[in-house]
Parts: C-alpha cells; structure tokens; sequence
C-alpha cells in the first residue's frame, strides 16, 4: 500500500513548476492580472493550493515567472546574417509576444524600472546590446543606443497591445482608422496642415510595418554614432 507521503510525492512531482507556469499564462492571456488566482488556477490543474505553493511561493513570483517563459519563448529566434537583422528579428518577436499576451506591456514597463537586475530585463538588454556592439558603434554610446531601442521596442509594442484591447477585431481596427481619419481631414487647414495630409496615411497604415520603420529609424541614428570611415 503507497504511503501517504509517497502519493504527495508523485503529484508534486507530476504538477510540476512548468505545468504551473503555462496554467497561468493562460489565465493572464484570459482575464489579465486580476483573473490570475490561486483559487481559479488550483480549479484549472485540478490540485489543491499547497501542491501549487510548493513551487512558488505566491502570485508575484508566478507573474513573474510567466512573464520570464514569454520573453524566454519569445527571445529564441533563428540567427540572423546581420546584427541589423538580428535587431528587427528580437524586435518583432518582441513586439509579437505583447501582441499576443497584452499583459507583458505592463509587467515588462515594471521590471524595466523597478528590477533591471531581475530575470527578464538582462535577457532583453545582453540580445539587443551584443547586435549594437557588434554593428561598430564605440563602447561609450553602447549603453544610450541600446536603452534607446530597447525603449522604443518595449513602448511601441505595448501602445500596439493596448489598441489592439481597445478596438478589437481588425473590421474594429479599420472603421475606427476610417473614422479618425476623416476627422483629421476636417480639421482647419491652416492650424492642422500636416495631419490633413497625413490623414489617408494614418487610416491605411499596418502596425507592424510601422513597427518595424521605427526600429529602423532608430537604427539609422546608431548608424550615425559609428566612427566615420
């Protein structure tokens, strides 16, 4: 007959910390933050909550770790044959793990901030600071030039996922574009001139395309920090 403490054992080891970590992203993915419960997700793995605290220790901890699996998933990308590539390749897997997990934005804007030391942060930074140094730029620019694109990813992605929330399906997107578009183009001309003519701009463009441009842009301007010749 199996002791007690051997059956605690087999469903320790079957529910494991991995097992956990997917259960509440896809809460996170469901209901957020405020969805993410140790009631609801003992519901979801069918367990009881000391079974789950036996691998973290509570809900910041479980964030966190879902937070790291994303970014982690999200950070494996095939090698590029350029760091400029490399850069637009970490970029877009970036901007497409927010898109798809609108909770990272704002887990990712706090750690940035308040933990740079912690699990997620310095994997961001040593993906995009190695591309940076490897493009030439001089060692005492390498730490602005990789904030500066580390922040424009993180911001635009995030600002991308929170539209998305707001409006969303694509036939949402579009009609709220055609809507805002005619009103730019029925501002006074003379106090509006540049958004009347950017209006027809604005209402067709594709995120990530524009994305994509102002990683670009911000890559021309490293261009711009290399030694000349």
């Amino acid at each position: 007959m199996a002791t007690r403490s051997g059956r605690s054992q087999r469903r320790t080891e079957a529910l494991s910390r991995e097992r956990i970590v997917a259960a509440a992203v896809e809460l996170l993915d469901a209901a957020g933050e405020s969805g993410l419960t140790f009631r609801v997700l003992t519901e979801r793995l069918a367990t009881g909550p000391g079974a789950i605290y036996w691998h973290v220790a509570n809900k910041g901890e479980l964030v966190g770790a879902a937070t790291e699996a994303v970014i982690t998933a999200a950070l494996t990308t095939e090698p590029a044959d350029s760091p400029r590539a490399e850069i637009r390749a970490v970029a877009l897997g970036l901007f497409e793990a927010i898109e798809q997990h609108p909770w990272l934005a704002t887990q990712l804007s706090t750690q940035l901030s308040r933990n740079p030391w912690g699990a997620v942060t310095p994997r961001i930074f040593e993906r995009i600071g190695r591309q940076i140094r490897a493009l030439g730029v001089p060692e005492e620019s390498w730490f602005t030039a990789t904030s500066a694109l580390v922040h424009y990813i993180l911001g635009a992605a995030g600002q991308n996922a929170a539209n998305a929330g707001v409006l969303g399906s694509e036939a949402d997107r579009a009609e709220f574009l055609a809507a805002a578009s005619a009103e730019w183009d029925r501002l006074d001309p003379e106090q509006f001139s540049f958004l009347r003519a950017v209006a027809g701009q604005m209402r067709e463009h594709d995120d990530r395309e524009q994305f994509l441009a102002g990683v670009d842009l911000v890559l021309a301007g490293v261009h711009a920090l290399r030694p000349k010749g």
